[in-house]
């Protein structure tokens, strides 16, 4: 149902490499000046079987609609260069494939949330209900760099080629959070 190394990077993955992606969504924000609030990304990434050792291969997809300024703050952030939690991440990747900008179509139908990039990523997740069918399964207490402490358990598939990272991940498990990330100006 869950890989330990979502969990916290230092435990074993389930398998031999870790392949997989982050979807994000800016609700509001901003880096500086420069308004993100509608701005989405996908950091897609494949990593050994103990995460923190390092070695990860990773790429930044923005989406279209975003100005360059937009393109350029978002890369900054999730590449680590505006510190905060992505620095940490950043220590970890060994190869990082060029930034590419492409539509993406994020869907957020309640229990179900979707992604597309035509031709690149297909991907579907729907909550686990738990005992109180009205309320999603969540986990307390996790250890990840970029989500809230609370994630939402869901359970879905993705497949992903571009021909340098390729996954096919069907039945696996999926985590998200609603969350804030700040970093001090001049950090």
């Amino acid at each position: 149902m869950l890989c330990p190394g979502h969990v916290h990077f230092s435990n074993q993955c389930t398998h031999e490499r870790c392949v997989g992606y982050w979807a994000i969504r800016i609700d509001e924000g901003a880096y500086g000046k420069i308004d993100l609030g509608g701005v989405s990304a996908i950091v897609v990434y494949e990593c050994p079987q103990h995460m923190i050792s390092g070695g990860w291969t990773e790429v930044i997809i923005v989406g279209d609609g975003a100005s360059d300024d937009q393109l350029d703050a978002v890369t900054r952030i999730l590449t680590g260069q505006a510190g905060g939690p992505w620095e940490v991440l950043d220590r970890f990747v060994e190869r990082r494939l060029p930034t590419r900008v492409l539509p993406i179509d994020l869907a957020d139908e309640g229990t179900v949330k979707r992604v597309v990039i035509e031709g690149l990523l297909s991907s579907q997740v729907e909550t686990i209900r738990g005992r109180n069918r009205s309320r999603p399964v969540t986990l307390e207490n996790m250890f990840n760099q970029i989500h809230a402490p609370t994630q939402t358990v869901a359970r879905g598939g993705a497949i992903y080629d571009d021909g340098q990272i390729a996954f096919s991940n069907e039945g696996t498990h999926a985590l998200y959070s609603h969350f804030d990330w700040a970093v001090e100006a001049g950090s």
